[in-house]
């Protein structure tokens, strides 16, 4: 009877590492996805016509736009996604409010953010603030 409670225990202790480990989020979870903007810290987004999204492509390349486009090469540590050396345009735009998500987009990839990818979303977040994406379809 000890040899099998002992088997069991090692048998739950495996599955609890495999599921530990398949909850990571890798490369694969975001490559070839794009995502728009619908709300930031908790409010939902107004202050554009014009779709303010994030997409990533091969090998975790980050490209988007804000009042500015913007684009990198990104890097996961866990579920934290960081883009090292990132570049973007550097308009000025007639909306105040593009401007400071400009700001905050710049801030939240390059110190890094918390990523949390559900199968229609995705949240970028810090310790000040969430932005919350929708999937959305190609329109390249």
């Amino acid at each position: 009877m000890k040899k099998l409670t002992c088997l069991a225990l090692g048998i739950a202790l495996l599955a609890g590492c495999a599921q530990s480990a398949s909850d990571a989020l890798s490369a694969k979870d975001l490559e070839h996805r794009r995502y728009v903007l619908e709300s930031v810290d908790g409010k939902p987004l107004t202050a554009s016509q014009r779709q303010l999204d994030i997409s990533f492509g091969e090998k975790l390349h980050v490209a988007g736009s804000m009042c500015n486009r913007f684009m990198g090469q990104g890097k996961l540590d866990g579920n934290v996604l960081k883009v090292d050396g990132m570049a973007s345009t550097r308009m000025l735009c007639a909306e105040p409010e593009l401007n400071q998500l400009d700001n905050l987009i710049g801030e939240l990839l390059t110190t890094g953010a918390t990523v949390d990818v559900k199968p229609q979303s995705l949240t970028l977040k810090n310790q000040q603030h969430t932005l919350v994406y929708k999937q959305a379809d190609w329109v390249y």
